[in-house]
């Protein structure tokens, strides 16, 4: 069983929720780790929906529902669910120019003796999680 330590920040307005994410786990030389919670809100949400090869945009105030993912310093993989003020609900892959609104409080699991590599799986077509013993 691994042991899991944890990080928690604050993200301020105006930052950008993946590249801090991405920030974090090479500043901290994470080999494996995962969200476990994130509340917050942004004012433009930038999401690769399903099976697209590009990034959509939105703008306004939405909180965030979810968001989920992996990081590593040898790659990272993240998905959030944003809501609006009518309480639509838009998800996807997290993309860069995701900007906090108000805040962005986010808990990090370090997971130790392993590590998260990406490796080109020919199936998907994408390179996937691939997880090591270290």
């Amino acid at each position: 069983m691994e042991n899991i330590k944890t990080i928690t920040i604050r993200l301020k307005p105006g930052q950008d929720l993946k590249r801090e994410l991405n920030k974090l786990a090479m500043d901290h030389h994470l080999e494996a780790a995962c969200v476990l919670t994130c509340v917050g809100s942004l004012t433009t949400a930038i999401l690769r929906y399903s099976n697209q090869d590009y990034g959509s945009t939105i703008t306004g105030n939405f909180e965030i529902v979810s968001l989920t993912g992996t990081l590593s310093i040898h790659g990272s993989h993240y998905h959030i669910s944003i809501s609006d003020g009518e309480g639509r609900t838009y998800g996807g892959h997290l993309m860069d120019g995701c900007k906090v609104y108000t805040t962005a409080e986010v808990v990090i699991g370090i997971i130790e003796g392993v590590s998260y590599q990406r490796t080109m799986c020919p199936e998907s077509g994408y390179a996937e999680l691939d997880v090591k013993t270290i």
